[in-house]
């Protein structure tokens, strides 16, 4: 894995000249900055590659909260956990715009070096960046609606103000390419060197198209279910991953500021990690199901205020003690403090070593709180939950629903050892979950696509949790009522276009909040979330 930072400090050097302090002029910047004659193009695909993965706020303060995966009594995390406009953090509401962008602009300069250079010996270098473009261009549409695809990153074109696609138009672009790019991986052509997902590893990156594909495809299922099905079964009979050790995820290095995981860095602040808890939805499902995973993804804190602070100090493990935070309260001392909860268990310590939240469980120190943890792109469990809700639609799949369920079931429990040791769950307790936990007939699609939210919630992959949430309806969650909400008490179904479109690009951004039903809101729906 050095090897691969190497390639993101220099590349962060000699591209220098092609970032600005606003992300979103990425989208207008000119991709020749860099020599194109000079430059290795691998060193692009990993800087893209971490930049996409390491979303830490822009995930942690509307998407974990908001899908009750955490909760948190915290200021700021009242944006997803209360939905109020809290602590002037409403710019994290445009950050999967504007990283995205920054990310793309990096995959676009690398297939310009490689395609400069010498297509042949870089064709897997080209190959992998468009499967990722494909994966960044999703998450940015699925985010917002209708945003720059045909016209984005033209600034040498001289397009600086890129008009919106509608999302439809980008969706029926987006498979054919990623058809495409799939297709022109070749084992035969050399290794692509900075890829930090797989190596460069061919069969690997076929498996992940596949998968990515199923992931689109499902996306449709309430605006297009033929063209879902028709993509879907494609993908299957394509291969897809096939196994929880095919997941695709970026391993980040502590030694760097830079290359450490921002999720755990943002929950490693004081304030974030003394009052940032498991949400009280999540562990009473794990709790209702038996479920394994509630003994090792969480903790107990060690009594006492000086305690819960400290981040070196694991807490209690066991299953029996675990206890969930009710999302939509504070420590303001009014009618909406925690300690004023009927069900609310008490502090810990004593006096000034009062801890309020000591007895609500937080994601276990010694599993979660790493600057290298690696971060989830997607998984084989969550491939095999969509296979199975497909299978249930009646779709040919190869497999039953019962099978990719009980699949995607034990991939999800075994991925936990991923993150760490730690979290590793026996063969003896997986094996009898799985079997205790078959897909029943009466409603599939609930059942599947509650394991798809508690597997993207363990794994800490809440924006695609959000996203299949939306898409699903499940779980059916219960939104909070918090005084000064801006949703209605509605749980937020998109985020807002960033501010800065307002200047740089205004009639690109009208045509975007033209399409939204209700306009440019938390609460409008983009196409496919009818």
């Amino acid at each position: 894995m050095k090897k691969t930072f190497i390639y993101i400090a220099l590349a962060s050097v000699l591209l220098a000249p092609a970032c600005s302090e606003d992300h979103l002029d990425e989208v207008n910047t000119n991709p020749n900055a860099a020599n194109a004659s000079q430059f290795n193009p691998n060193f692009l695909l990993t800087d893209a590659q971490l930049s996409f993965s390491n979303t830490g706020y822009a995930q942690l303060l509307y998407q974990a909260t908001g899908i009750q995966a955490l909760a948190s009594t915290y200021n700021y995390y009242g944006n997803g956990d209360k939905y109020v406009n809290a602590g002037n953090f409403t710019d994290y509401q445009g950050r999967i715009f504007n990283d995205g962008y920054t990310a793309l602009s990096r995959l676009q300069q690398a297939e310009l070096i490689a395609n400069t250079q010498d297509p042949t010996r870089f064709k897997n270098v080209i190959a992998i960046s468009n499967i990722m473009r494909v994966l960044i261009f999703q998450r940015i549409t699925d985010t917002y609606g209708d945003v720059p695809y045909t016209e984005a990153l033209k600034a040498a074109e001289g397009i600086t103000a890129p008009k919106y696609d509608k999302q439809q138009a980008i969706y029926s672009d987006l498979l054919p390419k990623l058809e495409a790019a799939i297709n022109s991986l070749d084992a035969a052509a050399p290794k692509a060197t900075g890829d930090i997902l797989y190596a460069g590893d061919v069969a690997q990156w076929k498996k992940f198209g596949y998968s990515l594909m199923v992931r689109l495809a499902m996306r449709l299922t309430k605006v297009d279910p033929a063209t879902a099905q028709s993509w879907t079964e494609k993908a299957a009979a394509g291969g897809t991953l096939a196994s929880y050790t095919d997941n695709a995820l970026v391993k980040t290095d502590a030694a760097n500021g830079d290359t450490q995981n921002s999720t755990t860095g943002a929950l490693l602040t004081p304030d974030d990690f003394r009052e940032v808890r498991w949400s009280k939805t999540l562990i009473d499902f794990l709790r209702a199901q038996n479920d394994p995973r509630l003994g090792v993804i969480g903790e107990i804190p060690q009594p006492g205020a000086v305690n819960n602070a400290n981040q070196s100090l694991t807490g209690n493990t066991s299953a029996a003690v675990q206890v969930g935070m009710p999302n939509g309260y504070d420590l303001s001392g009014g009618a909406f403090d925690i300690r004023k909860h009927p069900q609310y268990p008490g502090g810990t310590g004593t006096g000034t070593d009062m801890a309020p939240l000591g007895n609500y469980s937080r994601p276990r120190v010694n599993v979660y709180m790493k600057r290298n943890a690696p971060n989830f792109i997607l998984t084989y469990a969550q491939t095999e939950f969509l296979l199975a809700e497909a299978a249930s639609r009646g779709w040919n799949v190869g497999a039953s629903a019962a099978q990719h369920f009980a699949n995607g079931l034990r991939g999800a429990l075994q991925s936990l050892s991923q993150i760490d040791a730690a979290a590793a769950i026996d063969e003896a307790s997986l094996a009898a979950y799985v079997t205790a936990n078959p897909l029943s007939p009466a409603n599939p699609q609930k059942q599947i696509n509650e394991q798809y939210w508690a597997e993207t919630a363990t794994t800490f992959n809440f924006i695609e949790g959000w996203f299949n949430w939306r898409r699903s309806g499940y779980p059916e969650l219960v939104p909070v009522n918090y005084p000064g909400n801006v949703t209605n008490a509605t749980i937020p179904r998109r985020m807002i276009y960033p501010a800065s479109e307002i200047s740089n690009n205004p009639s690109g951004l009208q045509s975007g909040i033209a399409s939204l039903q209700g306009g440019d809101l938390l609460t409008s729906r983009v196409w496919w979330d009818k």
